[in-house]
This record gives structure tokens, sequence and C-alpha cells, in this order.
């Protein structure tokens, strides 16, 4: 079961952290309107070009294009969906970091994310990690994540948890099911996503027990 710190330490390598704030979680499942990581994609790089790359399994990235980000329930879903295929470069692609100030946004991109830069290897494998908390029992090979559709306010929504399914299976319950001694209302899990440009990023995860 990854923890909150193993959270704060794998995202804040690009920018991502994780927010000791709790929002808000509702029972009501909205329907899902995003689709697989692992369909075809409409999603745009830091240049406002298609990101028509796939993550590789652990290897390059090349191909067809996988992951989606005209929305941030794609966006998450995409993110999501890489991790639990165990493509972290995958994941790498959907990823960004805000600009802040006169530094400009870093959002992933197939030379970034194939890149053997040090930060780069390391949030890949940290994400990586995620992989058996993620993924319902029995796993599939091409598992199927959606994300419910939320309102964005200033070109950013939050997506918990209860929103996201894989395989039909409410995320939050899975990360229970595959953890040890947490109960479903100690969990608070939750994907920021920003606009960026004309594409949609995970800019946030937050990762909280208690």
């Amino acid at each position: 079961m990854a923890s909150v710190a193993m959270a704060a330490a794998v995202m804040g390598v690009t920018g991502c952290s994780s927010d000791g704030d709790s929002g808000d979680k509702s029972g009501d499942k909205k329907p899902a309107e995003s689709s697989s990581a692992g369909q075809d994609s409409g999603g745009k790089s830091d240049d406002g070009g298609k990101n028509d790359q796939q993550g590789g399994g652990g290897s390059g990235i090349g191909g067809g294009p996988q992951v989606k980000q005209s929305s941030p329930q794609e966006a998450v879903a995409s993110w999501v969906g890489a991790i639990v295929k165990g493509k972290p470069k995958e994941a790498c692609l959907v990823m960004a970091e805000p600009a802040k100030g006169s530094a400009p946004a870093k959002v992933g991109s197939p030379e970034r994310c194939n890149s053997g830069a040090p930060d780069v290897q390391k949030m890949q494998k940290g994400v990586g990690r995620f992989r058996e908390a993620f993924s319902p029992k029995p796993p599939s090979d091409n598992p199927k994540v959606e994300a419910a559709q939320v309102p964005a306010n200033g070109g950013k929504a939050v997506i918990p948890a209860d929103k996201v399914t894989v395989d039909g299976k409410s995320l939050d319950k899975i990360i229970v099911s595959n953890s040890t001694g947490v109960t479903e209302d100690q969990l608070d899990v939750k994907f920021t996503s920003a606009k960026i440009k004309d594409a949609w990023y995970v800019t946030d995860f937050a990762f909280n027990i208690g």
C-alpha cells in the first residue's frame, strides 16, 4: 500500500504533491465520460501539437496515440489507466507542472518522458509503485478506466477516487481492498487536472489517510 509520504515524494519530482486538504466525497456516482487510456487519443503536448505517442510498457514511447487530454476526466483516466497497465512513461505524458511566476509550465512530452534524466526515471519508478494499489482483482490486460465529469473552475478540476472506475470498480474501493488496516471513510484520494494551452494534464495527486 502506497503511503502518503511516498505519494508526496513521487509526485514532487514533476511538480505534483500530496495535498493535506480533504475534499468532500460524494456517494453519488455520476456516469463516466472518459474512455480507456488504451484507445485513440486527441491529447496534445505543450506546443499545441498532438501527443501521438504511447508508453511502450517500460521501454520506449512510440506507435499510436494512447492518452486522451481533451477534458479533465480524460486526463485522469489516461493517467490512472497507464499506471494500471504498467506504463509509467505513458503516465508521464499526461503529467504537468503549471507555470510558476516567470517559469513556464512543464508538461510531459515524448522527448522528456523517454529520456534518461534522473528526475524522470525517479518519477516513473515511483509512479509505477501505485500499480498494485490501483489494480482490481483479478487484473485485466487492457483495463477500462473511466472518470466522471466534474465542474471545472479556472481551468482546474478535482476528481476524487470515488468518481474513477477501473473495469467498473470504484478506485477508492480498489485501493482499500489492496490495503491493510485502512477503511473507506479514512481514505481521501483525489486528482487535480489543469488545462495548459489546449490540453488537460494531471498536476496534483493527493493521497491522504486519516
